[in-house]
């Protein structure tokens, strides 16, 4: 729908729902006229919305249809209600239309289950347990303010109480679907505030029809007109929203939210547990406890709903700080562990091999002229060398060697139950598959069972520094120890 298209549209519903407010209720016409004008504008816009959802075809085609099907038949529900009790003079109350009527909370609660499941956001835990947080507030005071006085309504069947029950209860059912949607990851365009805003008028004139009943007020024609037209302008609203140009989007695939907090959250979250403790103040207040279990109930299902929220968010830190500390001890450019990791591993390494009686060396490598490279390719191709160096001498080491990234071109290997001749050929085998043709210096350092995880790296960068020395493209064995031990020639 082009914009032309949709400020057409808005004018027209705008016209059509100020016309419902000056349609003439002539007692010869005994409200026929006023029940058709809103069972019309409410069949047409479900009508709108099917059409929508059928041309643009979305993700969530199934739940728009839904929606639609909801909507046309809690508009129906005025038309059968005056047809039961006018055309066929019964009396009572509730009746068959409330069938009708209710049908509009399972449409939205599916719909809206659909829509959430298309969008990817249905396992996003976080957001459901913040919805039920906010929603068992909220059935506390409904129970205690709308269902507990129709419980007690004598003039009512159990069949009767059951269906006017069933308002509040659907309400609160669409109520965490829709705290849901709002709360979990996804698109947030015009059609999902559309769709939002929908719900919230759907809701609102739930409540201000509850609120004048609990209160016993009749209202006037005027101002039962003006709460019909929170629900004309919740239909039409749905219906713009599905033919919105962005309505497809509101199904995309979004992604799942961490289980974080924004103020905003933590505010109603906390005014949603406190609702228990101020309804059971309330009444002690009035000297009168009349609602104890419900309020016990209210407060155990909060408190472990928010013990609930609180293991999310501390998981979500333990898992935040385990890959914190994994980036840590990672280099970013080759993926091997950087000289943080190797300098926590290495006394653990060497007692192990201590225990083993095993000899262990450690090699230090220094890619040959790296700077000449680096200027002379470009650093894009510098950090392709080191990646390719990386790789290709990960893949001639075996599984308990150990490769990691010094620094700059610099890699250090940890060679357990390696002597210094069979630690030689080793990095012979590296540098044959040494990337782009490039060289390196090596320098190894046989541990003599007795120095520092620090003093035996030492000696193997002193012996690097030799090989660097000594032409390059080479390896140099350390002769220092710090114990009087025969470690012999590299080649």
């Amino acid at each position: 729908m082009g914009r032309e298209r949709r400020h057409l549209w808005v004018a027209i519903t705008g016209l059509a729902m100020a016309g419902y407010l000056v349609v003439p209720d002539h007692p010869a016409l005994n409200g026929w006229l006023v029940t058709g004008y809103k069972t019309v504008f409410g069949c047409v816009a479900g009508g709108a919305l099917v059409a929508g959802a059928l041309a643009r075809r979305p993700r969530a085609l199934a739940g728009w249809l839904i929606f639609g099907v909801g909507i046309i038949a809690n508009s129906l529900g005025a038309l059968i209600s005056d047809v039961y009790t006018k055309a066929l003079g019964q009396v009572g109350y509730p009746n068959i239309a409330d069938l009708f009527w209710l049908t509009l909370y399972p449409s939205l609660f599916l719909g809206l289950a659909v829509l959430i499941r298309a969008r990817g956001t249905a396992r996003d835990w976080a957001s459901m347990v913040d919805a039920l947080i906010l929603a068992c507030g909220l059935g506390l005071l409904s129970w205690v303010f709308l269902m507990v006085p129709v419980r007690s309504d004598h003039t009512l069947h159990t069949i009767g109480q059951v269906i006017v029950l069933a308002y509040p209860v659907g309400d609160i059912m669409v109520l965490v679907m829709l705290l849901h949607l709002v709360l979990s990851g996804g698109v947030r365009n015009a059609s999902f505030w559309l769709v939002c805003s929908s719900m919230g008028l759907f809701l609102a004139g739930d409540l201000s029809w509850a609120t004048l009943s609990q209160l016993s007020l009749v209202p006037s024609d005027f101002t039962s007109r003006l709460l019909d037209l929170i629900f004309l302008l919740a239909y039409t609203t749905f219906a713009f929203a599905a033919w919105h140009p962005s309505m497809g989007a509101l199904s995309r695939l979004g992604t799942v939210k961490p289980p974080r907090l924004t103020l905003l959250q933590l505010a109603l979250l906390t005014a949603a547990t406190m609702i228990a403790p101020t309804v059971l103040a309330f009444q002690v207040a009035h000297g009168e406890v009349t609602n104890g279990v419900a309020i016990v109930i209210g407060s155990v299902a909060s408190f472990s709903l928010v013990v609930a929220r609180m293991t999310q968010l501390v998981r979500q830190v333990e898992r935040q700080a385990d890959e914190l500390t994994a980036l840590a001890r990672r280099d970013p450019l080759t993926g091997l562990p950087n000289r943080r990791a190797w300098f926590d591993d290495l006394p653990d390494a060497l007692a192990r091999s201590a225990r083993g009686a095993e000899p262990v060396t450690v090699a230090m490598l220094d890619l040959d002229h790296f700077k000449a490279y680096n200027d002379g390719h470009g650093h894009q191709a510098g950090d392709q060398l080191l990646k390719g160096a990386a790789s290709a001498w990960s893949g001639e080491l075996r599984a308990v060697d150990h490769l990691a990234r010094y620094g700059g071109e610099e890699f250090i290997v940890f060679l357990p139950g390696t002597g210094a001749d069979r630690a030689a050929e080793a990095i012979e085998r590296l540098r044959a598959v040494t990337p782009s043709g490039q060289t390196f210096s090596a320098g190894l350092a046989v541990w003599d069972g007795l120095e520092t995880s620090d003093e035996l790296i030492g000696r193997a960068d002193r012996a690097l520094y030799a090989a660097k020395a000594n032409g390059r493209n080479r390896t140099e064995l350390s002769g220092e120890t710090s114990a009087s031990v025969d470690i012999g020639a590299s080649r």
